[in-house]
C-alpha cells in the first residue's frame, strides 16, 4: 500500500489545480501560438540584443583599467562597443530573434498539451482517490 501512494502522489499533485490550470493554459497556449505575438516577442529581443552590441562599453574598460593597469581592459579601444570586444557577428540578434521565435512556438505547443491533458489527469487523480477509498486507504485531500 505505501508504495502505490508515493506512486500516486506526484499524480495528485498534479491534478489539484487542474480546474483552473485548464482554462488559463488554454489562454497562454493560445497567446504563445499566434503568430503575431510569437513576432511581437522576437522583435523586441532581436532589437534589445542589438541594442547591447551597440553598446559602448570604452568609458567602462577605462575604469577598470584605471584601478587594474595589468587587466586586459587597459588595451580596449576607448570607442569600443560589446559587440566589437564580443567578436561581432552581425547576425548574432536575428539568430537570436528566430531561437525566441522557435522558443515561443515550442512553449506554445507544451501549453496546448498540458490544456489538452488536464481533464484527464483530473479524471486519473479521482479514479485513483475512489480506488484508495475502496481499498480503505485514506486519500490526501
Amino acid at each position: 500500500m505505501p508504495r502505490r501512494a508515493l506512486i500516486a502522489l506526484p499524480l495528485l499533485a498534479l491534478a489539484a489545480p487542474v480546474p483552473a490550470a485548464a482554462s488559463e493554459m488554454q489562454g497562454v497556449a493560445a497567446t504563445l501560438n499566434d503568430p503575431v505575438t510569437q513576432d511581437r516577442v522576437a522583435d523586441t529581443v532581436t532589437a534589445v540584443v542589438g541594442a547591447l552590441m551597440q553598446m559602448q562599453v570604452g568609458p567602462l574598460a577605462r575604469a577598470v583599467a584605471h584601478i587594474d593597469p595589468e587587466s586586459d581592459a587597459a588595451h580596449i579601444p576607448s570607442d569600443a562597443t560589446l559587440g566589437d570586444i564580443s567578436g561581432r557577428d552581425p547576425d548574432y540578434a536575428n539568430r537570436m530573434g528566430d531561437d525566441v521565435r522557435a522558443g515561443t512556438r515550442m512553449a506554445g505547443n507544451a501549453a496546448a498539451a498540458l490544456a489538452a491533458y488536464a481533464p484527464v489527469l483530473k479524471d486519473m487523480a479521482r479514479d485513483l482517490a475512489a480506488q484508495w477509498d475502496r481499498d480503505g486507504v485514506a486519500a490526501p485531500r
